[in-house]
């Protein structure tokens, strides 16, 4: 049985349709509430090789509010990093993490590409 994480939101639809998936399938499922546990910056880094995004960036929730509240419009790597180490809500969800590859879940079916 392999296990996967799910970072996972119980308030977002897309996390709770994703996770719902998961336990469709056999897989051992760790499930990380990201807004209550947030992750390191390494832990971030660490996601962003995994999902092969050139930027943090790529990673974020451009439409929040705290996006535009922070100015991250114009901001660097390491700003964009530290934004989301201090404000998790700003993290695209749900990921889902197995094996060395993630995947984000929107779709959600777009996780079964890595299980």
């Amino acid at each position: 049985m392999t296990a996967v994480t799910i970072y996972h939101n119980p308030r977002c639809s897309k996390s709770r349709q994703t996770l719902a998936l998961l336990e469709q399938t056999d897989h051992q499922i760790n499930v990380i509430e990201y807004l209550k546990q947030p992750l390191t910056i390494a832990e971030i880094e660490q996601l962003l090789v995994m999902l092969s995004f050139d930027s943090p960036r790529q990673l974020m929730r451009v439409k929040e509010a705290e996006y535009k509240e922070q100015n991250l419009e114009q901001a660097s790597a390491i700003d964009l990093l530290t934004a989301m180490q201090q404000t998790p809500k700003l993290i695209e969800r749900p990921i889902v993490v197995t094996n060395g590859k993630a995947a984000i879940g929107r779709p959600p079916e777009q996780v079964l590409d890595i299980l």
